[in-house]
């Protein structure tokens, strides 16, 4: 645990000194930042994805962490810009707590046993990176749910592949990978039975949920 808070202590300081080197340019900064953290992600052999804790200290150390009073605010103004910038796309925006979770519907998304993105979820997507590259402190758990037709577990490996083409295109728009974290539930959490081909339609979906870095 001793040589980790080293090597966060490493990184935190470089992103620091990055801030002061007036003559550097923002894509340098923003290059060097990315190794770093990289360097620490593989520092910790593998273990941030799996541990959220883990997850949640690299973060902080990259770009900071919310305390107190702060959290609820910053949850506030990152809702408020998500509710505005997907006004009329049909994605849900929840508040839940401190925690956002946003529901993209599956006619949005993907085609049938696919999990290639569809053009249409291109705009709505650059539209959450917009948004999430300008609120950094948060880590991202992006989930993919199938019906229940079909093999269970080809619905279990398809639901992962459509949360990491997600969290992957997320990653090309700006947003740093560090953040985020896949995972497919398949048929395992449907939000209505799945009794007809509506309720079928509604438990095919992604879920991004964001959550705030904080300090301790």
């Amino acid at each position: 645990m001793k040589s980790k808070l080293v090597m966060i202590g490493v990184l935190a300081g470089s992103v620091s000194m990055g801030g002061l080197v007036g003559c550097a340019s923002t894509d340098n900064q923003n290059t060097a930042r990315g190794a770093a953290i990289g360097a620490v992600a593989g520092a910790i052999a593998g273990k941030a994805t799996a541990n959220r804790s883990n997850k949640r200290m690299v973060i902080g150390a990259a770009v900071g962490a919310l305390a107190g009073a702060a959290v609820g605010s910053y949850m506030d103004n990152q809702e408020k810009a998500l509710r505005e910038e997907l006004s009329g796309t049909g994605v849900q925006v929840h508040r839940e707590g401190d925690n956002l979770r946003l529901e993209i519907p599956s006619q949005l998304t993907f085609a049938i046993n696919r999990a290639d993105i569809q053009p249409q979820l291109y705009p709505v997507l650059n539209d959450i990176a917009r948004v999430l590259s300008n609120y950094d402190k948060t880590m991202l758990i992006i989930s993919g749910h199938t019906d229940d037709t079909g093999p269970y577990d080809f619905n279990m490996r398809l639901s992962l592949q459509r949360a990491e083409s997600v969290s992957s295109y997320l990653a090309a728009q700006g947003v740093l990978p560090i953040r985020m974290e896949t995972q497919g539930f398949g048929p395992t959490y449907p939000m209505v039975p799945n009794t007809s081909e509506a309720n079928r339609a509604l438990n095919r979906r992604v879920e991004i949920h964001i959550e705030p870095v904080t300090e301790g």
